[in-house]
């Protein structure tokens, strides 16, 4: 039993065309984000505090669809969402709908912490984190011209579209991404530490082009975020499907009730139970495992263990480092 860590920065179509204008600062985020929390662990911060810790600093980095850079509704503006589960207790907390509160993780940690409930969306989340002073900001702060330009494709493609998509007449990758059904957009990170005590925690901006009000599988419980004394589980890709199959629970009771091993709980998740080029997670196990699946053509992540191991990567069979 040793800690592990792993984060995520959405999964997807993501063209293996990919400029390195667009790849490499992503690429040096992941890395730097899984050092702050190898660090944290390291100082012997909670699972909880870690995963809170990283997914902030993704939130504050523009190239993720959370926080800074979250994509924008039909309307073009933001609605964010973000959960936090402690794996011992099971505590946890959710928030749909914010616009103006620059790190939705936090406010979710004060939902759990704060309140007798779980999940607060809209205006209630909005008015709660004034009520408990945490830091807000207009909501021009999130709309950058990145993404206002990701919105005007999509509306003229009249589609929804994914956040890693170039523009539509550039990509190459599969004629089926022109279709706009895979779907992504998630930032996360799951940790245990040296005694098995696990947390994850997921954030996101939702869909290029949703439906304003439209709710994803990252506050869900048991789907797009889940914690047990078994494993965490941090799940990106097409929300609906995710929501459909519970993959953060299920991953859980794989492990629980027949007995898998985490890699193969998860593994049979990405192959089995949700549609190809739709999901990717990452989980940690209380024995210090780690994995990373994903049925997507990639996946932005990163992952560490006390025995030294690292990765950090995008496509299949093709690390980073």
């Amino acid at each position: 039993m040793g800690w592990a860590i792993a984060l995520h920065g959405g999964a997807g179509d993501i063209p293996r065309s990919m400029p390195p204008e667009r790849r490499e600062p992503r690429e040096a985020a992941l890395r730097h984000c899984l050092q702050i929390g190898i660090d944290a662990i390291k100082a012997g911060r909670s699972p909880l505090d870690v995963v809170e810790l990283v997914v902030r600093e993704l939130e504050d980095n523009p190239n993720f669809n959370a926080g800074k850079g979250s994509v924008l509704t039909s309307n073009g503006t933001v609605e964010m969402e973000a959960c936090i589960m402690d794996g011992n207790t099971k505590n946890c907390g959710a928030v749909s709908g914010v616009a103006t509160v620059k790190n939705a993780i936090s406010l979710a940690r004060l939902v759990m912490e704060k309140t007798p409930h779980i999940y607060l969306g809209f205006a209630g989340a909005e008015a709660f984190a004034r009520e408990q002073g945490i830091e807000t900001v207009d909501s021009s702060y999130f709309i950058t011209p990145e993404n206002i330009e990701r919105l005007k494709q999509a509306k003229e493609a009249n589609r929804v579209q994914i956040d890693f998509t170039q523009p539509i007449q550039k990509v190459d990758e599969d004629a089926s991404l022109l279709k706009g059904d895979s779907q992504i957009g998630t930032v996360g990170c799951v940790a245990v530490d040296g005694k098995g005590n696990l947390a994850a925690a997921t954030s996101t901006g939702g869909l290029v082009n949703k439906m304003v009000g439209r709710i994803g599988d990252t506050p869900i419980i048991g789907a797009g975020t889940y914690a047990n004394s078994v494993c965490a589980v941090s799940a990106t890709g097409k929300g609906e499907a995710i929501i459909r199959a519970t993959v953060g629970r299920e991953l859980a009771a794989l492990m629980e009730y027949k007995g898998l091993s985490l890699n193969e709980a998860a593994t049979h998740i990405t192959n089995e139970c949700t549609p190809k080029r739709t999901t990717g997670l990452v989980a940690v196990s209380a024995k210090g495992e780690v994995t990373m699946p994903f049925n997507t053509v990639g996946m932005f992540r990163a992952c560490a263990t006390e025995d030294g191991y690292t990765e950090v990567g995008i496509w299949q069979n093709e690390p980073c480092d």
